[in-house]
């Protein structure tokens, strides 16, 4: 799900869960996908956004940190952001979503900007270069942003505690987007350095504390360590849904226990859950996390495990806040199993929920998130058709 939250940042929210999507698409595209993948052509019909204008910064609308960071991006001026988080307050779900989209835009902003200062790797050499008829000079192209806002920030504002908090998850994304690199595990410990710092300065708080635990477990540190950290995030925010999602993949069998431990960890959070929370529905990403990567069978999505797992999803769905800032993972989520499981009109009913946004899992688990959503929407459209519905009687989106 490292993917799942850097695209939350802004392509992203990074594979906490990593299971090959476009294997996935193969599988489901090659028992009746065809059908679908043609009426995403005509996505008008169902007043659906057409795929160039699907946005993979976010998996749902945030028109208040769109407009601030896009300001920022133009302006390399950091006080729009700052006022955002400002204004978000003790909303923590919310400004945990806010702070992994901004570091995740700065993460972004820097990569692109070292690519497109990066010499090509064949340049003609000045002298053999053909001469300019123009007396002008051209234009120099206008220098790439590259997140300067946040370095100005942290220098103008050394005690800012939102400064603090998306400067640490800034490095956390730095180091996950260079696996490659010797220098990871240094970035990730100044990540966790700075996360303390910003919880010295904000000790209510939980964000922080969720960003020290996701670089603890991107470091691997032993599981006393990791349970420590995690009991720190539970005193403050017990029910904190991004929180189990960053913590959920320690527990799998791709990080540090196994499949009957995330399961587990999954349930007991869903069972202690209060009314309007959206842990019913972690047990679905416990599910995600461990699905084979051969799954051709569908009979394997109406299993009693699967079946329970959604249910749980939908459960939460219905009875969380309108405007839950984490609902839109869970939906995105959804949609991909009710596809799989050819329940199509309900997935018909959160493709209307989610539509316009693909930065969430499992799209981003794949090299186009914009494909693998476009293809999924294609197959509940077609399937719900094929069932006798049709755009004029879409199920509502709830």
């Amino acid at each position: 799900m490292e993917a799942l939250l850097f695209l939350i940042a802004t392509a992203a929210v990074v594979g906490l869960l990593i299971v090959p999507a476009v294997r996935r698409r193969r599988a489901l595209t090659g028992s009746g996908g065809s059908p679908g993948i043609r009426a995403a052509g005509d996505p008008d019909r169902y007043g659906l956004v057409p795929p160039e204008r699907l946005d993979v910064r976010l998996p749902g609308p945030d028109p208040e940190l769109i407009e601030a960071l896009e300001e920022t991006q133009r302006t390399q001026d950091w006080q729009p952001v700052a006022r955002l988080l400002a204004l978000t307050g003790d909303e923590w779900e919310l400004r945990w979503q806010r702070v992994q989209s901004l570091a995740g835009a700065a993460a972004v902003e820097l990569a692109r900007s070292r690519t497109a200062s990066a010499p090509p790797a064949e340049q003609t050499p000045p002298a053999e270069q053909a001469p300019s008829l123009s007396k002008e000079r051209p234009p120099a192209p206008a220098p790439a942003p590259d997140a300067r806002w946040l370095r100005n920030w942290r220098t103008a504002s050394p005690r800012d505690a939102a400064c603090a908090q998306v400067y640490a998850q800034f490095l956390v994304w730095q180091a996950l987007g260079d696996t490659g690199s010797a220098d990871r595990r240094i970035i990730l410990e100044e990540a966790r350095e700075i996360a303390r710092e910003a919880i010295r300065l904000a000790p209510a708080d939980p964000t922080a504390y969720i960003t020290d635990l996701f670089a603890a477990r991107a470091l691997g540190v032993r599981r006393p360590e990791f349970e420590e950290r995690w009991e720190e995030v539970r005193r403050r925010a017990p029910h904190h849904m991004g929180a189990h999602l960053v913590a959920l993949p320690y527990w799998s069998a791709r990080g540090h226990g196994s499949k009957e431990d995330a399961y587990a960890f999954a349930q007991r959070a869903a069972g202690e859950a209060p009314e309007g929370s959206l842990l019913p529905a972690l047990p679905l990403f416990a599910v995600y996390d461990h699905l084979p990567e051969a799954n051709m069978v569908s009979g394997l999505y109406r299993s009693a495990v699967v079946e329970q797992a959604v249910e749980g999803a939908r459960y939460a769905l219905h009875h969380a806040p309108a405007g839950h800032p984490v609902a839109p993972h869970v939906r995105h989520l959804l949609l991909c199993f009710l596809v799989r499981a050819e329940r199509y009109a309900q997935a018909v009913e959160q493709v209307r929920a989610v539509d316009g946004y693909v930065g969430a899992l499992p799209w981003v688990d794949g090299g186009d998130p914009v494909a693998e959503y476009s293809a999924y929407r294609a197959l509940a459209v077609a399937g719900y058709e094929s069932l006798g519905g049709d755009a004029a009687h879409t199920p509502p989106a709830h």
